[in-house]
């Protein structure tokens, strides 16, 4: 299954990156997800952007788009 990172603002800490993990297995993640804080970055298999936003939005984050 494809990785993809998206870029994900307003995490600042280990507790976010935590809420932004249960979002993203709320949505159906395949695989845990990665979660660069100093980035601001998200890797995740097994979502689409739709889900990756719902799941940024859900916890509370500010979803930017797939990073480059």
């Amino acid at each position: 299954m494809e990785t993809i990172s998206y870029r994900v603002t307003g995490m600042t800490c280990a507790g976010c990156a935590r809420a932004m993990t249960r979002a993203l297995t709320a949505q159906g993640a395949s695989a845990p997800a990665e979660i660069d804080l100093a980035q601001g970055r998200v890797t995740v298999a097994g979502l689409d952007d739709r889900q990756v936003q719902a799941a940024a939005e859900a916890a509370g984050f500010v979803y930017v788009g797939r990073a480059a």
